[in-house]
């Protein structure tokens, strides 16, 4: 994790040298191990330096190739090292000499801009060619690394944070209201648009060239839905998941620092640790250092139970931050700076207490097992073909292992699928039953129809607001999108795979990661391990009742069986909601009842007062509690700062 930032006037003006000294200053706090800026002209480049990986001890960014042409800055970790120093022919000095951006710098010079197909990691960059009179940027296939950018007919401008941007008077600071309704909606599918107006994002798997005549945004990389592998048995697929998944941790274990690793006690994290710890312990590595969040006072929410299982096999330090100590909104003043935007997720307070302890501890790396979920794939899909293809004995038994493994009600899923699979497609094939069905539809209708006056999203917002940004067309549009018909169990994963609000996640993390200096490296989003599967036979992601089960096989001998084969997942809304009212009561009261004028253009107040009233009772729904928490990180937000709309 560094900063990059990046100015190119298409009038020809020189760039004032002053003006991208702020915009790398700004960004201090992503890189305290050196600064350099570099102008020629109209363009110029700036980066912030953080110390990873052992190369990186030796990189000077910007970066000029050695004709003077070619210029480059990047916050970048690339894994296929040896795999592009052997197509690239550099072979005037060992590999630990060679920087990663003088790789993605040759790259550029051999592939040109099909140079992101060659790359394999996490990379945000922006390279200025001379000859062309273009500068070239590209963001990793996943989003892991940040990118944003503002354009007018006469100037660019790029930074890995928009506080950057704002460094420069022409840059706009206005408030995006779409995106508010966005936020307030939970709709993140559109992967370019920010919380101000003209700021935009670089969408994962994308690059864009700068050039007088025209900006071009092109993908260079997408998710194949098509494509499924065939192996010989469940243990050849369970033995190619392990070897995939080991390397993708092993890769982002190349590191200049004591390496850390986030254990929740969880699947995922728990998979990263456990393989992590076994690499070390080959190669005679030091201990594992692994972070835990703990709750001794919300046991609903406490996983030390499989948390202390892992550590008990050894190889590592833990540390543990007691969750139920802090509030969700700590530090949120310093919090809402380094984000930029209102907080989404609930239980950032968490990660970011987390990695103020590495921090402490001189850790710069760590692993995450985030949504590990979703590049596994729960593979419940797979009753869904079973249905349609009318395999209903084996549907029986995938329906009952199921409902065992995960302590749910066979009858109650059986009776679901039954309706779906069996009775409206009965209602669809007959003429009589059709007919009998539409009226049905059309007396419930009447029934009903007074009563249901709203969604409950419009029931949350502000009727004018809804109208002014046309948000009921654009959360539809969406909707079309996310509900249309998807032949499989593999293209429910693709759709899963390729959400919106992936990026934005990560997004997230790696600013509340950069306040304290650390990167942060996600083994599950390595393309590798994500292609493989997604390819895989639904079978192989769901069998007999378990859920992920080509990981659970092929974390056989490393996981602990405890983890290894548990059916439940943490819970940590307990937590939040406990958090909220012993240590935020007043705020909360302050900012949604006392004095809610800066959100009242929003949102509904009568309704978020009815929300609040029930929460501070301890009768919140899950739904209300999240309306409450958006709610008051929007009011926070604006309060923090001055934009207009």
């Amino acid at each position: 994790m560094s900063g990059i930032v990046g100015i190119y006037y298409l009038d020809g003006r020189p760039v004032d040298r002053e003006n991208l000294t702020k915009m790398v200053d700004i960004l201090a706090h992503r890189g305290p191990d050196g600064a350099d800026i570099w102008v020629d002209g109209c363009v110029g480049l700036g980066h912030r330096m953080l110390w990873t990986t052992p190369e990186s001890l030796f990189e000077k960014l910007p970066y000029c190739n050695q004709r003077g042409d070619l210029v480059i800055t990047a916050d970048a970790r690339i894994d296929n090292r040896e795999e592009l120093i052997a197509a690239l022919q550099i072979n005037n000095r060992p590999a630990d000499k060679i920087a990663d951006s003088e790789l993605i710098l040759a790259a550029y010079e051999k592939w040109g801009e099909d140079c992101p197909k060659h790359l394999l990691g996490d990379f945000a960059f922006a390279i200025w060619d001379e000859r062309r009179q273009t500068l070239f940027c590209a963001r990793d296939h996943f989003g892991v690394k940040p990118f944003y950018y503002y354009s007018s007919n006469n100037t660019f401008v790029f930074g890995s944070q928009i506080k950057a941007l704002f460094c420069l008077s022409e840059v706009p600071r206005q408030v995006n209201e779409v995106r508010i309704g966005d936020y307030l909606t939970s709709n993140f599918e559109d992967k370019t648009i920010t919380f101000y107006q003209e700021i935009l994002r670089l969408p994962p798997a994308h690059s864009l060239t700068v050039s007088h005549k025209a900006i071009q945004l092109q993908s260079y990389w997408s998710l194949d839905p098509t494509r499924e592998l065939h192996l010989g048995s469940d243990e050849e697929y369970a033995a190619k998941f392990r070897e995939i998944f080991t390397e993708a941790v092993r890769c982002r274990m190349r590191s200049a620092h004591t390496v850390g690793s986030m254990l929740s006690g969880g699947l995922d994290s728990s998979s990263i640790t456990c393989t992590a710890r076994k690499i070390l312990s080959e190669n005679g590595g030091e201990a594992l250092s692994t972070f835990s969040a703990v709750f001794d006072e919300v046991p609903e929410s406490d996983e030390r139970n499989y948390i202390n299982t892992v550590l008990t096999q050894g190889g590592t330090v833990k540390n543990y931050l007691h969750g139920d100590k802090i509030s969700p909104l700590n530090d949120i003043e310093r919090v809402l700076w380094h984000q930029g935007e209102p907080l989404f997720a609930c239980n950032l307070y968490l990660n970011s207490g987390i990695y103020g302890i590495a921090q402490n501890q001189n850790v710069r790396v760590i692993l995450d097992g985030f949504d590990g979920d979703n590049t596994v794939s729960h593979g419940v899909g797979y009753m869904a073909e079973l249905a349609l293809a009318g395999k209903w004995f084996r549907l029986c038994r995938e329906m009952h292992g199921f409902a065992k493994n995960f302590h749910l009600s066979f009858w109650q899923l059986l009776w679901q699928y039954m309706q779906t699979y069996v009775f409206k497609r009965a209602f669809r094939k007959y003429k009589p039953l059709r007919q009998l069905h539409r009226i049905s539809q059309s007396v419930t209708r009447r029934i009903w129809h007074p009563l249901i006056k709203q969604s409950p999203w419009e029931a949350k917002l502000n009727p004018s607001f809804i109208q002014r940004i046309s948000l009921e067309q654009r959360l539809q549009d969406f909707e079309k999108q996310r509900n249309r018909p998807l032949p499989n169990q593999r293209h429910q994963h693709h759709q899963a795979l390729t959400s919106g609000v992936l990026p934005y996640t990560l997004e997230i993390l790696d600013q509340a990661a950069a306040a304290f200096a650390i990167e942060v490296r996600y083994p599950f989003w390595d393309k590798r391990l994500v292609e493989f599967c997604l390819s895989l036979p639904a079978n192989q992601k769901m069998n007999q009742g378990w859920t992920r089960v080509v990981m659970r096989r092929g974390m056989e001998n490393i996981l602990p069986k405890e983890v290894q084969w548990r059916g439940d997942k943490g819970n940590l809304a307990p937590s939040f909601d406990r958090g909220l009212l012993k240590f935020e009561q007043e705020r909360l009261a302050e900012l949604l009842i006392k004095e809610p004028k800066s959100i009242e253009e929003y949102v509904n107040i009568s309704v978020l007062d009815k929300a609040y009233q029930k929460f501070i009772c301890g009768k919140a729904s899950d739904n209300e509690v999240i309306t409450i928490w958006w709610a008051v990180n929007l009011a926070l937000w604006l309060k923090h700062t001055d934009l207009q709309s």
